[in-house]
């Protein structure tokens, strides 16, 4: 989608600090970071938000979930202590973006609500 700034930075339009990618992912580094470590996780496929998924989209899913953040997890130290995963959906969600991202939060307690 030629006016979405996540589908230009998978197709490296747009430079991102990335810290994974492969063949329908990539995650970088987020410019305005809640944590001290904050990383999204986009698919390369554009997916509107979370009630944009099909059933041909459940092998994406299941890959960011399964391999994506465990690894990114461990590869940034956040395992041992533990992390947050976030998904905003629509408006009042608080996306701002309109393609599915996943937040990886960590390096700080991430107490509920903040504070």
């Amino acid at each position: 989608m030629a006016d979405c700034i996540f589908c230009r930075i998978a197709a490296k339009e747009i430079p991102a600090t990335a810290v994974y990618e492969d063949d329908s992912v990539i995650a970088f580094k987020d410019l305005e970071p809640q944590a001290p470590v904050h990383v999204l996780i986009i698919p390369k496929k554009h997916i509107k938000s979370l009630l944009g998924l099909t059933q041909e989209d459940r092998a994406l899913v299941a890959h960011i979930h399964v391999d994506v953040v465990p690894q990114l997890a461990k590869e940034l130290g956040l395992a041992e202590k533990g992390f947050r995963v976030v998904v905003n959906t629509g408006e009042e969600g608080g996306q701002t973006v309109g393609h599915l991202h996943f937040h990886l939060l960590g390096g700080r307690s991430m107490q509920w609500p903040p504070g």
